[in-house]
């Protein structure tokens, strides 16, 4: 379980880092302490923070990705490596999102 854990939380301190570098320090804090809630053993939590994710992986990387390589298109700049650099990090926010799962059922098996 300890490796869900550590996927979850690079998957939140990415968002925060995201969000640091536009200047967005109160966003980036609440990304980057989201994790913490995992300390809380209840399912809800849990839900909650996989559900941030999966939106997160859709509003953050999926806009960012768009805007980013709409940008180097219109520089005519390669843009094909930043196409799979953000494609593979909107995959990781989804499998992180997938972990949370693994975690609620471990506790949902542990309460029973």
């Amino acid at each position: 379980m300890w490796w869900r854990v550590t996927i979850i939380t690079l998957a939140y301190l990415l968002l925060g880092a995201h969000f640091l570098r536009y200047g967005q320090e109160l966003i980036c804090l609440a990304y980057a302490s989201a994790p913490l809630l995992l300390f809380i053993k209840r399912v809800e939590l849990t839900r909650l923070l996989q559900i941030v994710l999966a939106i997160s992986a859709v509003l953050v990387w999926g806009v960012s990705s768009y805007d980013y390589v709409q940008m180097r298109i219109a520089m005519d700049a390669p843009w094909y490596r930043l196409s799979i650099i953000m494609s593979s990090v909107t995959v990781f926010t989804f499998l992180a999102s997938l972990c949370c799962s693994g975690v609620i059922a471990k506790r949902t098996k542990t309460n029973n």
